[in-house]
């Protein structure tokens, strides 16, 4: 199992993500979804290499960067949903409205944090392989010292582009974490529960970066 930092330091990097009927892709088509990746990897990559602030662990800085170059090409509201599971369908809309803000806050706070770790990675994208129903897995590796670590990206065609719904680093899907991680709030209060314990959570994240 990966440590706890080098996961968060992935899921920076990685992130760093209803699907209609689905149909099969073209060759074209999985070609630019590997070159999304690929591109989208390598900018974020270059630019905390290329910032001493960001590295430093500026935390405005960072957050600029990740709404700038990583929330644009992600399906926010997919993601918060599948993360929530059922009881998303049963929200009612400021409910969800509020689960999305204290969601986005939780993940772009994790992705501050793990951008420090950016060293000397490079993200290397592997063939694609065989498309699954409704979802397209782009493989990739990050290698920098050490073993190479897989990270798999599930995508969904947007327009004319791509957006990330899912990571996978060495086997957990991030959405599946964080499923398992609300479902003991969501249990025991349900969704204002969860929300309030988000917020709780992001409030002292934000308290200790002010310290």
């Amino acid at each position: 199992m990966i440590r706890r930092d080098m996961f968060r330091a992935l899921v920076g990097i990685a992130v760093a993500a209803g699907v209609g009927a689905w149909a099969p892709l073209t060759h074209a088509e999985a070609a630019a979804a590997d070159e999304f990746v690929r591109t989208l990897s390598t900018e974020v990559i270059d630019a905390v290499k290329s910032d001493k602030a960001i590295q430093a662990g500026d935390v405005p800085r960072i957050r600029a960067l990740v709404d700038a170059k990583v929330m644009p090409h992600v399906n926010f509201e997919r993601m918060t949903s599948r993360s929530v599971g059922p009881q998303w369908r049963a929200a009612t809309a400021e409910q969800k409205k509020r689960m999305l803000e204290e969601f986005k806050i939780l993940l772009v706070n994790t992705y501050s944090g793990a951008l420090t770790q950016v060293k000397d990675q490079s993200v290397h994208v592997k063939p694609l392989r065989a498309v699954s129903e409704g979802d397209l897995v782009v493989r990739t590796e990050v290698r920098g010292r050490g073993e190479p670590i897989q990270l798999d990206y599930r995508l969904e065609k947007n327009g004319e582009g791509w957006k990330i719904f899912d990571v996978n680093v060495s086997g957990f899907w991030i959405v599946e974490a964080y499923k398992g991680q609300f479902a003991k709030d969501l249990s025991a209060g349900g969704m204002d529960a969860l929300i309030n314990r988000l917020a709780e959570k992001n409030k002292a994240a934000s308290s200790a970066t002010k310290n």
